[in-house]
């Protein structure tokens, strides 16, 4: 009996030794609920020692992990706190919070907010690892976490405003509106920069609890305001290339501008036939043309050429790697950033006028309703008979047909090296019946489109009229007419036929290789709380049938009221973003099932893998391997997506440094989106946007009603709504922060003549700085397909650009 008490005194005392033992383990992972531990690893910052004892620790690790008080995960355990740990990339959206978008989110997942403390340093941009609580701690329940480990850092450098504090050192501002940091400078790393002056800082240590970030001048851009500074420091920004490498120039000069007869000989000779370009007054780079033929049949056959560029830029050469890496040319407002240098894309490569150039062709022979009769595709040579501008070409098909104007075959001496044209009447009548013919079937095959689903966004391209130094005297809206439809609908028709035409060479799967541009069908999700926002405007969206044609319905319905632009800003924002794929799934916004980039490889390199492509199996080859080219396309996504975010920044500076002009004025606008931090509001006389800050409105105390798209007061009730005619007075322009600050003077009611509702001036608490709401600004890629070109180094008009 002695015994057998003296064995259960030892097992109790055996089970308390384990029991405490794993409840120190237990609390150890609670303090450092945050981190997680390998075996190894935990054993040594709890200081075990010997073999016997850390085998000891396993088991109990293991015991508790089999309870399900510690999870595993990559060989490490961590205490299960009821936090989700997830990683994603943080954007830093204010200066009192962030949200983390999750990497593999879910359909319907949000982002999960952050606040500014719980960053652990991040910046905007990073890839970092959170842990999601359990519940929202915020009124709007939004999933909320904290960021527990910076996986990877984005930035290496970054652009900014250097502001000299002492002899011995200064400190960097940057330019990026969600980077809050300032960079601090020592003396002996100032690189010869001066106060004031726009910078290239190189980041030489991360922010870390307690301490500041530290970054060395790399490169002085010169002094900030200074319109090319301004422009560098926007391509900088982006990490987007402002010069071309030396052996790339000298490639590009030493290819011969001279056209080998031999080459000629390989070429379907279109120099015979008429053929001209219609680009903007101010481009230099004419990367495609039409020719047109009256057939006996009374058939039309028409060329849809464009510039040979891969005849001249061969792979694996310094010119193709530099096009690659570009993989697009890039618009800014007052200069074009070519992705080939000026030999190719304005030279030998750009159809102009009076020249025999090398082309990559697709011909087509239509009846008088469009519908293709024949087509080919394959390498020619063509002469431009002349170049027109849009606005050259818009008055001749405003202008009325005569019988005088009639097609008739006449004779003309021909040119040297040419075989006589088929059509040759004098230009001031022939070409009115050439652009009215082509015109005539260009609306019947957008019809078809519109037909067969294509969504029809009319949206606004912002343009500029600048002095020669680059200020902007005045900022309006580009009206698109007859002459850019035109163009793209032949645009449009070589690139959808080029792709049918690839993927129909080979009948069976794997089908061959091709680069497409793609366009997803609308998320329902995102589609139904556009739907329910048109309905407070009594505009109905239908999101369960034919969603391309209710839409299209609306954007008729809406046109010309005062929120048609508003609207179909939404009406984009709630798409998916075109891209470049392997993967031939069509394009939504087209209605097409199978469309590519075909026309327009001087300034994007996926027109360059097509026109590689088309001329491989054109050759009879086998198809190549499809990852390689899905790599090259989703590099191409990403830089152009780079391209657009450097757009719309040169765009907003101009519109700041425009609106400078104008502090003090009083403008009609619309509210274009609500936060918690402010009201934007959108100017249409200016093509400008602003915003009220809440911390400004004195009458009341405004909170956001998200769902809704909507402020309320909390002590009046009134109420401010995505879409309201508001009255607003431009306080301030800030260029360097590339913002406009608003007064609020009145909501206005609907009609020609409104009422206003003044706001009163009493003061009352701040509006709060913590979440983005409803109708928060995400830009779009805008444009289109016809509007795609502007000269090297001149002062062309900025415009927003669509890439379908």
């Amino acid at each position: 009996m002695k015994k057998n008490s003296q064995e259960k005194h030892t097992a109790s005392k055996e089970e308390r030794f384990i029991t405490q033992l794993k409840a120190e383990i237990h609390s150890f992972f609670d303090i450092n609920y945050n981190e997680s531990f390998t075996i190894s690893e935990l054993c040594d910052r709890m200081d075990v020692r010997g073999k016997s004892l850390r085998e000891i620790y396993r088991l109990m690790i293991e015991e508790l992990h089999e309870d399900g008080k510690l999870l595993f995960e990559n060989g490490k355990y961590q205490i299960d706190t009821g936090l989700k740990f997830r990683t994603g990339r943080l954007e830093h959206v204010n200066k009192n919070f962030g949200f983390v978008v999750l990497d593999n989110a879910q359909e319907g997942e949000a982002d999960v907010y952050v606040p500014t403390e719980n960053l652990n340093t991040a910046l905007d941009g990073d890839q970092v690892k959170i842990s999601i609580w359990k519940g929202s701690r915020r009124s709007n329940f939004r999933p909320e976490g904290e960021v527990i480990e910076v996986v990877q850092r984005i930035r290496k450098e970054l652009v900014g405003t250097f502001e000299q504090m002492s002899p011995k050192y200064g400190f960097v501002y940057p330019d990026n509106r969600r980077v809050y940091n300032s960079f601090f400078v020592r003396s002996e790393d100032f690189n010869g920069v001066q106060d004031g002056q726009k910078v290239i800082v190189e980041i030489t240590k991360f922010p870390t609890e307690g301490q500041r970030a530290e970054g060395k001048v790399k490169i002085v851009l010169g002094d900030a305001g200074d319109n090319d500074t301004e422009m560098h420091a926007i391509l900088a920004e982006f990490g987007l290339p402002n010069e071309f490498p030396a052996q790339v120039d000298a490639e590009a000069n030493a290819i011969s501008e001279k056209i080998q007869i031999k080459e000629i000989k390989k070429r379907r000779d279109f120099r015979p036939i008429t053929t001209f370009t219609i680009d903007p007054a101010d481009a230099k780079d004419f990367d495609d043309a039409l020719s047109i033929e009256y057939l006996d049949n009374g058939n039309i056959r028409v060329g849809v050429h464009i510039a040979d560029v891969t005849h001249y830029i061969q792979p694996n050469t310094e010119l193709e790697k530099e096009a690659y890496m570009r993989a697009t040319s890039v618009y800014l407002v007052d200069r074009t950033v070519p992705m080939l240098p000026e030999k190719l894309s304005n030279n030998l490569c750009s159809l102009r006028p009076n020249e025999d150039k090398l082309t990559f062709s697709a011909v087509f022979e239509l009846d008088e309703q469009a519908r293709i009769k024949e087509e080919w595709f394959g390498r020619t040579i063509i002469h431009s008979d002349r170049r027109f501008s849009y606005e050259e070409a818009q008055e001749l098909l405003e202008s009325e047909l005569t019988p005088d104007t009639e097609v008739e075959v006449q004779s003309q001496e021909p040119v040297k090296g040419r075989k006589k044209k088929a059509t040759a009447l004098p230009p001031s009548t022939n070409f009115t019946q050439h652009l009215h013919v082509l015109n005539d079937l260009a609306k019947k095959l957008r019809d078809e489109r519109f037909r067969k689903g294509a969504v029809n966004f009319e949206t606004v391209e912002v343009k500029f009229r600048l002095d020669e130094n680059g200020k902007p005297l005045e900022v309006y809206q580009k009206v698109r007419k007859d002459a850019h439809k035109l163009i793209e609908e032949f645009m449009l028709l070589a690139n959808k036929r080029v792709a049918e035409f690839v993927f129909n060479l080979r009948k069976e799967e794997p089908r061959n290789t091709m680069v497409y541009r793609i366009h997803e069908a609308p998320d329902k999700d995102r589609l139904k709380t556009f739907a329910d926002f048109a309905l407070r405007f009594g505009y109905q969206v239908n999101v369960e049938g034919n969603i391309s044609s209710s839409l299209n319905n609306m954007m008729t319905a809406v046109e010309g009221k005062p929120e048609q632009n508003l609207m179909e800003n939404l009406a984009i924002r709630t798409m998916a973003k075109a891209r470049y794929s392997t993967e031939e799934i069509g394009h939504f916004g087209l209605a097409f099932s199978h469309y590519s980039h075909f026309t327009s490889p001087i300034r994007r390199y996926p027109d360059m893998m097509a026109h590689r492509l088309l001329q491989h199996y054109l050759d009879g080859k086998e198809s190549p391997n499809k990852n390689e080219f899905e790599g090259r396309c989703k590099h191409s996504s990403e830089r152009e997506k780079m391209a657009a975010e450097a757009e719309r920044a040169s765009i907003k500076y101009k519109q700041v440094e425009f609106m400078q002009t104008r502090e003090g004025e009083v403008f009609t606008g619309m509210v274009s989106g609500v936060t918690e931090f402010g009201v934007f509001v959108e100017i249409k006389e200016t093509a400008s946007e602003g915003m009220v800050r809440l911390s400004e409105l004195k009458d009341d105390y405004y909170e956001l009603d998200e769902a809704n798209y909507r402020l309320i007061g909390q002590r009046s009730g009134r109420i401010i709504n995505f879409g309201d005619r508001v009255q607003v007075k431009v306080m301030e322009a800030n260029l360097s922060r590339r913002t406009i600050d608003l007064e609020l003077l009145g909501i206005m009611s609907t009609g020609e003549a409104p009422r206003m509702k003044p706001l009163p001036r009493s003061t009352g608490r701040s509006g709060r700085n913590e979440s983005r709401g409803g109708g928060g600004r995400k830009s779009s890629s805008r444009g289109n397909e016809s509007s795609r070109k502007s000269g090297n180094g001149g002062k062309p008009e900025a415009k927003g650009r669509k890439r379908r």
